[in-house]
């Protein structure tokens, strides 16, 4: 699933999630303490994120590691 399948979703759910916050990427790097090309990165899905980092960036984003992973989960294809 590399790309298209986990990575590709987490970005999805961190972009809307972001969007949602109104915040930059700029600005949830800052806030996450990451740098800003790595949250790029991520939103597309060409990297998988550390328990770490998704923690960090469900901090920075106001919200919680469940919700983030719930919402990667509840649109995984189902087989």
């Amino acid at each position: 699933m590399a790309g298209n399948g986990l990575e590709q979703i987490f970005g999805q759910v961190v972009r809307e999630v972001r969007i949602e916050v109104g915040i930059s990427q700029e600005e949830l790097a800052d806030r996450a303490q990451l740098h800003r090309t790595y949250v790029s990165l991520l939103e597309r899905g060409k990297r998988n994120p550390s328990l770490n980092v998704v923690q960090a960036l469900a901090t920075a984003l106001g919200t919680t590691m469940t919700r983030l992973v719930s919402e990667v989960e509840a649109r995984l294809p189902r087989k």
